[in-house]
């Protein structure tokens, strides 16, 4: 089996998508695809490697729909200007989309199939958002029975289809409060706006130049949702978004987001042979299904999946950056792999620096891969909770020459 590394990975700045007020997204006036097709030719740039070496560009998004229907994955390709002979495929994931095109771009290099593959991911959560819109204009149609059938009552669907709410149930589960999950995002928040300031996700982000909502040029270098002034009493300040007694609120949840990611895959030798420094060399891969209700108990499974195909085991990894869809999430990971917090996304996670859903998982791998080598870390995981009730995870190691 070819050892499979990451030769490079880059993303946009992730922007605050607000659909009520579009214009105040810094992204607004783009289309996901076009982010996206902005960092592809910059990507094979930097690692010196034309468009027609690339096997295959899977690009991962939540929602399909829209100006986010790819053409099986085509569009990217095109609107990149790569080699109309590279091949393409579109993953539907939910929020494991980005992870899961990482995850069959290591499969497909791993087996022999493929030599270079492009792993993306996109989501604008502004101009496609999620919520009864799409439902209402028949962009997405859930099977009524699931709803109304007597069969499918076990699925509670209302539930199913509410991430809040699945986020609730999981705090009601475990017994985690309020004030637990309101001090992550605080830490969250005054994590991402230290690493912002010290210049670490410059390393990572490309420009882009677009015009603020006055019409004024703008250069978009770094995360909107990021508020370094948040602390503990603003954000327990906050109500309740799900449930009138609930314990989820904006402040410790992930925001809407929009932006893209894409992540270049190869074998060690060609990276060698190209004369690149890999970042990461990927170890293990986990996936797994769970309750749907409890969707937030995912990258639990996931990850344990991972760590047995990897022999490892929790202690074993440096670090990790588990993806903050809901505070409670990450803390519920920490609690049941007995993880010690301060090794849990230490640039702070999507709280702060926002959740476009499909490229969340390109951008928390991205990000661990940059940590490992600049902190000399041997292995990290970065996993994530999925909606629909699944959990997904990899886990990379240091490549020693990186």
């Amino acid at each position: 089996m070819n050892e499979v590394v990451i030769a490079d990975y880059l993303r946009t700045a992730q922007t605050r998508s607000r659909p009520a007020v579009p214009e105040r997204d810094w992204f607004y006036r783009h289309r996901a695809d076009e982010l996206l097709a902005r960092l592809i030719p910059e990507v094979l740039s930097r690692c010196r490697v034309d468009s027609a070496e690339i096997d295959d560009l899977i690009v991962g998004s939540a929602l399909g729909v829209s100006e986010q229907w790819t053409f099986g994955g085509r569009t990217p390709v095109f609107l990149a200007g790569m080699d109309t002979r590279v091949a393409a495929k579109y993953i539907d994931q939910q929020c494991g989309s980005g992870l899961a095109a990482i995850q069959n771009g290591f499969l497909e290099i791993a087996a022999g199939f493929a030599d270079m593959v492009l792993a993306c991911g996109m989501e604008h959560m502004t101009r496609v958002p999620m919520g009864p819109t799409l439902f209402e204009n028949g962009a997405m149609s859930v099977n009524p029975a699931l709803y109304d059938d007597d069969r499918y009552e076990y699925l509670d669907m209302a539930t199913t289809m509410n991430m809040g709410l699945t986020a609730e149930k999981l705090a009601d589960l475990q017994g985690i409060e309020r004030e637990e999950m309101d001090l992550w995002a605080v830490r969250s928040h005054q994590r991402a706006a230290a690493a912002t300031e010290s210049g670490f996700f410059a390393g990572e982000i490309m420009p882009i130049a677009t015009m603020d909502e006055h019409g004024d040029p703008l250069m978009v270098v770094r995360d909107q949702a990021i508020r370094p002034e948040t602390d503990l009493a603003g954000t327990a300040s906050l109500r309740p978004v799900f449930k009138t007694d609930g314990r989820v609120t904006a402040g410790n949840a992930s925001p809407l987001s929009a932006g893209a990611a894409t992540m270049l895959l190869t074998t060690k030798d060609i990276a060698a042979e190209k004369n690149l420094t890999p970042l990461a060399t990927i170890r293990s891969i986990g996936f797994a299904g769970v309750d749907p209700t409890l969707m937030g108990v995912g990258p639990v499974p996931a990850t344990q999946m991972a760590l047995d195909k990897a022999g490892l085991k929790a202690e074993d990894i440096d670090v990790w950056e588990i993806n903050e869809a809901f505070s409670v999430v990450v803390l519920n990971c920490i609690r049941e792999l007995n993880i010690d917090p301060d090794k849990v996304n230490i640039h702070g996670g999507g709280i702060a620096l926002g959740h476009p859903l499909g490229a969340t998982g390109i951008r928390i791998t991205g990000t661990l891969a940059r940590i490992m080598q600049r902190e000399n870390y041997r292995f990290g995981c970065a996993n994530a909770c999925i909606g629909g009730g699944q959990g997904i995870s990899i886990i990379l190691e240091r490549t020693p020459n990186s």
